[in-house]
């Protein structure tokens, strides 16, 4: 028998603020293109092939394969501007695809953090793989990666010349990695140097004067290692690109490029899977959020809306992270930020707690978690629902097993066709069935063991 809870009234619709098209964090100008990460320094001419970790660019073998590109029923790629804006997806015709939140995310995305999605594409395409190279191909051919480009133009023209354009391209980017790296040299080898670093201190502008006075570095050398950076980033270059970055950090006293800075490190970092700098810097991005940008509430919901998107990839790829990014979600401001900005987060925040029921030592703190996505799940519905937001509410809402069983079977499908989800989704099917088996026994006082519903993770008894 079925028991249903009472049916939450609807609240109205809060309002929306508008966020600037094409906006970026890491480009206080709003540029539509982040140029910017340490790395070894011998691998400078490496960087123009394919810069991107196995770990990010293949999808598990034997997934589902929705068919998230897009614009490709015409034969068209979508162009970069209409990447960034999320229009690349044709009509749903399975579940994966219905709820496919490709066209959500990339806005919020930078191109090159874009890529290891449309790679994970490509491992679940098979008629469309041609489409996804032409999308990876309009993503890329404005970065400085012209090896790749190359040979994703060479894919798609099925030609094995490679056009003078790139050729040229491609020594332009060599003469600027010279230049750069021969007017940059000074300083990193100052800031190589541990005689000059055990020399700085916490106050930038004095240890300007120290370099200039010592050691002859000017404004100029130091926003050269920002140039130096965004140009290695171009390139795919992403080690190095946060090496600069970082550098660059240390000396400048221009808060807007130190900004900028932080969030291409941050990317760099991503990209080069260097997961525990990634949190450190995801804390460094925040605080300066919180209190550099307290006077501009619209900028900071931009901010944490990028911020919220840019930790998904730590957020399933990194073990020790999840609690503390599950912790920040559920944080007021971020919560918030959710609700008004991206509701379609709730996946990510739902998978990330019903998973969280096996690793969690702290039951008290599990069950405010739980109670607390319930909520906004509940409050959400009419703004956005999947079947994994749908699932928690027939459990946790209306008690209808029957019907979460249902939404649990859509949900391992869609979650298979997620990028950041699909290797939760075992464990979030096993995890949400002894969720299921626990809440029916908890408003049930006796069950008959001969009575076995589907729902119920249990063997049944003669």
């Amino acid at each position: 028998m079925t028991v249903r809870g009472r049916s939450n009234s609807r609240r109205p619709a809060p309002v929306k603020l508008q966020k600037t098209e094409g906006q970026f964090p890491h480009f206080p100008k709003r540029k539509s293109a982040l140029s910017l990460t340490p790395g070894n320094p011998n691998t400078h001419y490496a960087t123009f092939k394919y810069p991107f970790p196995a770990s990010l660019r293949k999808a598990p073998s034997g997934r589902l394969s929705p068919k998230y590109i897009t614009t490709m029923t015409d034969n068209k790629p979508p162009t970069a501007e209409a990447l960034q804006n999320g229009e690349t997806h044709a009509a749903p015709t399975s579940i994966a695809q219905q709820y496919d939140l490709l066209p959500k995310l990339i806005p919020n995305l930078d191109r090159h953090l874009t890529f290891p999605l449309l790679e994970f594409l490509s491992g679940l395409e098979g008629d469309d793989s041609a489409e996804v190279t032409k999308a990876k191909y309009e993503l890329l051919k404005q970065t400085n990666m012209t090896d790749y480009v190359a040979s994703l133009w060479q894919e798609i023209n099925n030609s094995d010349e490679v056009p003078e354009e790139f050729v040229e391209k491609r020594e332009e980017v060599l003469q600027r990695l010279s230049l750069f790296t021969e007017e940059t040299s000074q300083i990193d080898e100052l800031l190589n140097d541990e005689s000059v670093v055990s020399n700085l201190r916490s106050d930038k502008v004095a240890n300007l004067k120290f370099l200039e006075q010592q050691h002859g570095v000017t404004i100029q050398m130091v926003d050269m290692l920002y140039d130096f950076g965004r140009f290695q980033y171009s390139c795919g270059s992403y080690a190095n690109a946060a090496h600069l970055l970082d550098q660059f950090r240390i000396l400048s006293t221009d808060n807007d490029k130190a900004s900028s800075a932080s969030w291409g490190k941050l990317a760099a970092d991503i990209l080069t899977t260097n997961w525990e700098v990634v949190m450190e810097e995801v804390n460094k991005v925040k605080e300066s959020i919180d209190t550099k940008l307290f006077n501009n509430p619209l900028a900071q919901l931009d901010h944490r809306t990028w911020l919220i998107h840019w930790t998904l990839f730590p957020f399933f790829n990194y073990e020790p992270a999840r609690d503390n990014i599950t912790e920040m979600f559920f944080s007021p401001s971020f919560i918030n930020t959710i609700q008004t900005n991206c509701p379609w987060i709730l996946r990510y925040l739902a998978a990330a707690v019903i998973t969280n029921r096996s690793r969690t030592r702290n039951t008290g703190a599990y069950q405010k978690q739980l109670k607390d996505l319930v909520r906004v799940v509940r409050q959400e519905g009419y703004e956005y629902n999947d079947p994994v937001t749908e699932f928690i509410k027939a459990l946790y809402v209306d008690f209808d097993f029957e019907e979460a069983q249902k939404k649990l079977g859509e949900a391992e499908e869609v979650l298979k066709g997620d990028f950041f989800l699909s290797a939760a989704a075992d464990a979030f099917v096993e995890a949400a069935r002894h969720l299921i088996s626990e809440s029916y026994c908890k408003i049930h006082q006796r069950i008959d063991i001969k009575y076995n519903p589907s729902f119920l993770a249990v063997s049944s008894f003669a």
